[in-house]
């Protein structure tokens, strides 16, 4: 997402970071508690060890959660990667040597102690991936782009060896990296499987733009265009690990909103969340789209409360997901058709486990587990 063609989709995510780094670390949550319906779920907030903004986390299972954000400039708002394995009672500091410089927008983790970030284009720095074998105590730079026209926006893993990273285009197609020894080493693959991408179409680097389910079926998704052709946003699609893709147009509104987030529970049900988040303009637009057929086709439900950065289906929740943004949290019970605002912290990430529920990142380094209630 170079200036240019990418400057709209830039924008977003700045603009989305600068406002939420803003808020102090300490600032209290507005909440909806007041008027909140006993069935609606709920946060328990939690200090982290940093108080940067985090934006992008991993959910190993209920201890274990990873972390990473920053660099939206500012002497409290460097680049972080923290994690937890004590279930978030106590964090740790484990950004990379020389992170701090850094903006982190993913986190892929598979345990205590093996995981890699993704540091975006900053300060001169190309996209680069860090691994650690050793919980963050030394990390080994596993990747450094040097194409200029690359951008590296996600990171999907199957499984702890096989993975995917996704660069906005770059000679007018998607550029995918593979690992299949757990992020070690990165090759590009074969670009005659990927169609082509919409001129001045680009993905945000959210930490969920990118996503897979099973051990071969990955998902990733467009800001769309506006610069007056009127492309919606796409959804890309893999059924064999990265080697052929398929892109699928999106209802979702091209000139008005973008895809800042995926997520699927199995290899058809899945959702699209984002829309369009300009608060000098008066612009906090949420919008979400469903399906049910692995992407191939996708459905607009009622518009959620606002821009909303990261979703996740809630595990032992049927047709139960959450999303997260800027202004607050929503929560559909229908697998996307509708959304009702349940929270108005500023999260944006949000990530669950079948083993560790579901948490959610954002401002002041502020970690929250979500707490379910049950009928």
């Amino acid at each position: 997402m170079e200036l240019g063609v990418r400057g709209i989709a830039v924008r977003i995510l700045i603009v989305v970071g600068l406002v939420v780094a803003l808020i102090a670390p300490g600032a209290a949550v507005e909440s909806v508690a007041a008027d909140r319906r006993a069935d609606l779920p709920s946060w328990r907030l939690t200090p982290t060890a940093t108080t940067n903004t985090l934006i992008a986390l991993d959910v190993v299972d209920r201890k274990v959660v990873w972390a990473a954000g920053g660099g939206f400039g500012g002497a409290t708002n460097d680049g972080s990667v923290v994690r937890t394995v004590d279930g978030g009672r106590s964090w740790q500091n484990v950004t990379p040597p020389g992170g701090a410089v850094d903006s982190f927008r993913d986190v892929e983790a598979f345990d205590r102690d093996h995981a890699l970030v993704l540091a975006l284009p900053i300060g001169g720095e190309p996209s680069r991936i860090y691994r650690t074998a050793d919980g963050g105590a030394t990390w080994q730079l596993v990747f450094r782009n040097t194409l200029p026209d690359a951008f590296y926006d996600c990171m999907a893993f199957f499984d702890d060896r096989h993975g995917l990273a996704v660069s906005d285009p770059v000679g007018g197609k998607y550029r995918i990296l593979a690992t299949e020894d757990g992020g070690r080493i990165w090759r590009q693959t074969p670009s005659g499987g990927m169609p082509a991408a919409t001129p001045g179409d680009s993905a945000l680097a959210t930490g969920t733009c990118m996503v897979a389910n099973g051990r071969r079926n990955a998902w990733f998704g467009t800001t769309g265009t506006s610069d007056g052709s009127s492309h919606n946003p796409q959804v890309f699609h893999t059924r064999d690990g990265g080697k052929t893709w398929s892109a699928a147009d999106t209802p979702i509104p091209g000139e008005t909103a973008s895809i800042a987030s995926l997520s699927f529970r199995d290899p058809r049900h899945g959702l699209a969340v984002g829309g369009g988040f300009n608060p000098g303009e008066g612009i906090d637009s949420g919008v979400a789209a469903s399906t049910a057929d692995g992407g191939s086709s996708w459905s607009i439900g009622d518009p959620l409360s606002g821009f909303r950065n990261s979703v996740a289906w809630v595990p032992g929740g049927g047709h139960t997901a959450v999303a997260v943004g800027p202004s607050g949290s929503d929560v559909s019970t229908d697998s996307g058709k509708s959304w009702t605002q349940f929270d108005r912290t500023h999260f944006l990430g949000v990530n669950c486990s079948s083993s560790g529920g579901c948490w959610a990142v954002g401002s002041g380094g502020m970690a929250a587990q979500l707490v379910v209630r049950r009928p």
